[in-house]
């Protein structure tokens, strides 16, 4: 089992920047595939990035290329969200997800271990 805790979620003005920090635990070697999604209040858990192990293969969603980066650091398991220039509709809870799939996977069945989410809220 993998075991991801999410941090670093908050309230900020739009414009602002903040950074998203997801620590794995347990069976690390099943992280091959880090990714995260959100979901807005009624709507679906969405993709918005995910990486390979070796950081070779990112993939962004368009609604957030050239504003959000992510990153991962293996030696301490944890995979970043860098979000800048935040936008009101960025607004979500923002879940960190894992699997140990060689390809990377923008849907929610591509990945079998899930965080507990963080809220991110952009206001106007």
């Amino acid at each position: 089992q993998v075991q991801l805790v999410e941090s670093g979620g908050g309230l900020v003005q739009a414009g602002g920047s903040l950074r998203l920090s997801c620590a794995a635990s347990g069976r690390t070697a099943s992280t091959s595939i880090m990714g995260w999604f959100r979901q807005a209040p009624g709507k679906e858990r969405v993709f918005v990035a995910a990486i390979n192990r070796n950081g070779a293969t990112i993939v962004y969603a368009d609604s957030v290329k050239g504003r959000f980066a992510i990153s991962r650091d293996n030696a301490k398991n944890t995979v970043y969200l860098q979000m800048n220039t935040l936008k009101p509709e960025d607004t979500a809870v923002y879940y960190c997800a894992a699997d140990r799939a060689l390809v990377v996977g923008r849907g929610t069945l591509d990945y079998d271990y899930w965080g507990q989410g963080t809220q991110v809220t952009v206001s106007s």
